[in-house]
């Protein structure tokens, strides 16, 4: 997935470490519903990453405060996506634009 950039001065938008740490949080939330259920999983997190499965919306939520420290602030629940997502793909798909748009805003960046 290619990664957008914005730029304010020297200041750029973290998207590569913002989607490292949703990914990582989010395939583990997967592994630990699945063990719970007795589902096996692929190995890999690609493979994880792209499979159908449901994400929940308030897991994505709980998930958001894991990247406030990089961004500088508070992201509102709203950039979730309500009723969740059909894979951790879709997830990541979604939120970053919306984490972007957020940072441009909070850095003064027009959107």
């Amino acid at each position: 997935m290619p990664t957008t950039t914005a730029t304010l001065g020297s200041v750029t938008f973290p998207a590569s470490s913002i989607e490292a740490t949703l990914r990582a949080d989010l395939v583990d939330a997967i592994k630990n519903e699945a063990a719970m259920k007795g589902i096996v999983l692929p190995s890999t997190i690609a493979a994880i990453s792209s499979m159908p499965v449901p994400v929940d919306s308030l897991v994505v939520v709980s998930i958001l405060c894991n990247v406030e420290p990089t961004l500088g602030f508070l992201l509102p629940d709203k950039v979730v996506k309500s009723g969740g997502y059909s894979s951790v793909d879709e997830a990541i798909q979604h939120l970053l634009p919306k984490i972007e748009d957020r940072w441009k805003k909070h850095k003064g960046i027009k959107v």
